[in-house]
């Protein structure tokens, strides 16, 4: 066991996890982050981002490179290859983190271990996994990558439709592949589709009660295999790029019985403040629920959390204060 107590543990390296990491260290707390793999998460599979403020273009990698050596020039203590296996709140407040063989203490913990994308786990959807190649998880990030160009999406829930709506802004035709015959998304969304699909000079064609099987193509995506799930034709649906918006899963199964997780195994929290229902462990980042999936707000959260670190430090009442407008901006 560490005989330190570190003011601050971040478990979770990602984007909001540096974030945090980043103002903790910068605010002289001492600060561990703990990683199941190497800095960066997900965004490590992204070879060109546009939408981070103050990069007109770079890409997972060298951006996470550059949050890492800015976190470390702080002084904040990354540590690689520690798979949290169990959290613990002790009786003096602190919260114990087992690491396999390792002990680590904080005063307080930033839960940041981030989400996966579900895949669909056909053959090419690895091979041609980022924007350059054609397979992505995210319209709001990559839609700009296929303007005037075919492309496929799949899906059936919120997500799928307001992505492939988004999608139509900038792909020249859009393909919204569905299992089924009719749409799981609210209402509204549905109809706000249907208005598009059946608009004269619409862009966006549905394919129902039909399933994707392979993703195709030699270098870059070019077709993908379609089977209808009643008849079991095969066909081929020519495209420069194939979205898939089948949902989150989020990697927070060591937490379970810690904080109190919803249905799907996002991380329940208050929105304002970022509380878990265990004082002193706050969430940050695609693990919560209500998050916006976004590079941009993971990063935010990882900040909000840090910075209301200090006022639980200053009064560990103010865990169980409501939401309320007591702490105004610049008020800390």
């Amino acid at each position: 066991m560490s005989e330190t107590v570190y003011d601050c543990i971040i478990i979770g390296c990602g984007p909001a996890g540096l974030g945090a990491a980043l103002y903790t260290a910068r605010d002289g707390y001492s600060t561990l982050v703990l990683e199941k793999f190497y800095p960066g998460g997900q965004i490590n599979n992204t070879d060109r981002i546009e939408n981070f403020p103050g990069f007109e273009q770079i890409s997972g990698p060298d951006l996470i490179a550059n949050m890492t050596a800015q976190v470390n020039s702080f002084g904040a203590e990354i540590k690689g290859g520690s798979e949290v296996t169990s959290l613990q709140k002790l009786g003096d407040g602190n919260i114990e983190i087992k690491c396999d063989d390792d002990v680590y203490i904080g005063r307080a913990v930033i839960l940041a271990p981030g989400s996966s994308y579900r895949k669909l786990g056909v053959p090419g959807e690895d091979e041609f996994r980022n924007a350059g190649a054609g397979v992505s998880y995210c319209g709001t990030c990559d839609a700009p990558f296929f303007r005037d160009r075919k492309v496929v999406a799949c899906g059936g829930g919120n997500v799928a439709i307001e992505e492939a709506l988004h999608l139509a802004k900038f792909a020249s035709e859009v393909t919204l592949i569905h299992r089924r015959q009719e749409f799981r998304a609210e209402k509204v969304l549905v109809n706000e589709l249907m208005e598009k699909v059946n608009a004269p000079d619409s862009n966006i064609n549905l394919l129902l009660d039909a399933v994707v099987t392979e993703i195709n193509g030699a270098g870059k995506v070019e077709s993908v295999r379609v089977k209808n799930v009643r008849s079991d034709q095969v066909s081929d649906v020519a495209c420069d790029g194939a979205f898939i918006f089948i949902g989150m899963v989020p990697n927070t199964d060591f937490l379970d019985g810690f904080v109190e997780l919803s249905e799907h195994g996002f991380i329940k929290c208050d929105s304002a403040y970022l509380r878990t229902a265990v004082p002193g462990v706050f969430a940050a980042g695609d693990c919560r629920i209500g998050a916006a999936m976004q590079l941009a707000t993971a990063v935010a959260d990882g900040v909000l959390a840090a910075l209301n670190i200090k006022q639980y430090f200053r009064d560990t009442n103010w865990w169980n204060e409501p939401v309320t407008d007591a702490l105004q901006p610049g008020g800390w």
